[in-house]
């Protein structure tokens, strides 16, 4: 099972058991490729932004307010008005929930859930 078995059947065990079984693996495996594809999408959309964009991704996705990253980061709070709206776009995110589940998304393990890695840079 820690190599990827996804069930096991006990001998002895009728046809339609085993095409049961094999067809919840395909469905297993062809939901974790599209859970993988769409966190690679979000990974390369995060590989275009600039380091300052990441530096207030990361603070916007903390829960920051505007000023206080204007301040963390000693720039003013128009400038960070104009980096968040940049990630926005960048990330194509509709909301602020949605950029954060996409951090979430970027930063979660692959081997958690039994999904392969995504492919080396």
């Amino acid at each position: 099972m820690q190599h990827g078995a996804v069930d096991f059947i006990q001998k002895p065990f009728r046809d339609q058991d085993l095409i049961d079984r094999i067809h919840q693996a395909l469905d297993l495996d062809h939901a974790n490729r599209a859970a993988l594809k769409g966190r690679d999408a979000i990974i390369e959309r995060i590989r275009t932004l600039t380091p300052r964009e990441h530096e207030v991704l990361a603070l916007v996705a903390a829960g920051k307010a505007n000023k206080v990253i204007a301040g963390d980061l000693d720039v003013s709070q128009r400038t960070v008005e104009i980096h968040r709206a940049r990630v926005m776009e960048k990330m194509n995110a509709s909301s602020l929930a949605h950029l954060v589940r996409m951090v979430i998304e970027a930063e979660r393990d692959p081997h958690a859930e039994g999904r392969r890695p995504p492919p080396a840079a």
